[in-house]
C-alpha cells in the first residue's frame, strides 16, 4: 500500500500567500506544513512509500521532499502534472503508476488525524471496494462534497445534491484497492477527456454507478479542507491536537 498526495493545485483563494507557494506547504504549526501533517499521518499507519503530484510552484515541494524523508522515515516520489490549470481528475491520473498496487489517496489541502487512514486500512481487509472517508457527524453545507448511499454503497458523490439526501461529506481521503486501479485509470481518462475542469470524484462517480464505491466513517473527529484563509486559521487550531 502506497500513499498518493495531490498537491498540484494553484490555491487561488489563498492568494497572495500562495502566489509562489503550493497551499499544501502553508504552515500550520511552527514546525509543520499541511503536507507535513499528511506525511506524518501516513507514516504513522505504516504507509511510507509516497508519491506527490506537483504543478503550481512545484520546485518548493521538491525542495521540501528531503526534509519529509528525513523527518518521517518515508520515500517521496515527485509526479509532475504538466497541466496544473486542469482540475484534479487529470492530476490523479498522472499518478496512475503509483496507485496501481493499491494506495491511500489524500488531497494535499486536507488536515485530519491519521485515525482516518487507520479506519480505511482496517475496513479494506473485508471490503474490496474503493473506500471513501465519510464525515457522517458534521452539519452539511452546500459546498460540501456530499455522498448519498444506497443498497450497493455510494450512489452519488457530488456537491450539487440535496443536503437532506446525503449521508455525509467525503473529506478528501480514500483507499484505492489494487483490483480497481485499472478501472479507476480508465474512468479518470474518460472524465478529463470529457471536461478538463472535472474532479476525480466525477471519475469515482462512474465506479459508484456500478457498485464499486463504499464508505468508512471518520468518527467524530476535527478536520478541515483548506480552501481559503478562514480554513487555514481553522487548520492551525486543529493542528495543535494532531
Amino acid at each position: 500500500m502506497r500513499g498518493v498526495i495531490l498537491a498540484a493545485g494553484q490555491g487561488q483563494r489563498l492568494r497572495p500567500d500562495t502566489d509562489r507557494l503550493p497551499k499544501t506547504l502553508l504552515p500550520v504549526t511552527e514546525d509543520e506544513t499541511i503536507l507535513d501533517t499528511i506525511v506524518r499521518g501516513l507514516a504513522a499507519v505504516g504507509v511510507t512509500e509516497l508519491a506527490v503530484t506537483v504543478g503550481h510552484a512545484a520546485e518548493r515541494i521538491r525542495e521540501h521532499a528531503p526534509a519529509l524523508e528525513g523527518r518521517y522515515g518515508v520515500t517521496v516520489d515527485i509526479v509532475d502534472n504538466d497541466r496544473p490549470h486542469w482540475n484534479n481528475a487529470y492530476s490523479l491520473w498522472t499518478a496512475r503508476e503509483h496507485y496501481k498496487g493499491g494506495a491511500i489517496l489524500v488531497n494535499g489541502d486536507t488536515l485530519h488525524p491519521h485515525s482516518i487512514e487507520r479506519r480505511l486500512l482496517a475496513a479494506a481487509a473485508d471490503d474490496p471496494r474503493l473506500l471513501l472517508a465519510l464525515d457522517d457527524h458534521k452539519t452539511l453545507t452546500d459546498e460540501a462534497m456530499k455522498v448519498r448511499i444506497g443498497d450497493r454503497g455510494v450512489e452519488l458523490i457530488h456537491k450539487a445534491q440535496p443536503i437532506e439526501a446525503a449521508a455525509g461529506e467525503y473529506i478528501g481521503v480514500s483507499l484505492i484497492p489494487a483490483d480497481l486501479a485499472e478501472d479507476l485509470t480508465k474512468a479518470l481518462e474518460a472524465t478529463f477527456t470529457r471536461d478538463q475542469n472535472l474532479y476525480y470524484e466525477d471519475a469515482y462517480q462512474l465506479l459508484a454507478e456500478v457498485g464499486r464505491i463504499g464508505t468508512v466513517s471518520t468518527g467524530p473527529v476535527a478536520w478541515t479542507e483548506v480552501d481559503d484563509h478562514a480554513d487555514w486559521a481553522r487548520a492551525k487550531e486543529i493542528a495543535k491536537d494532531l
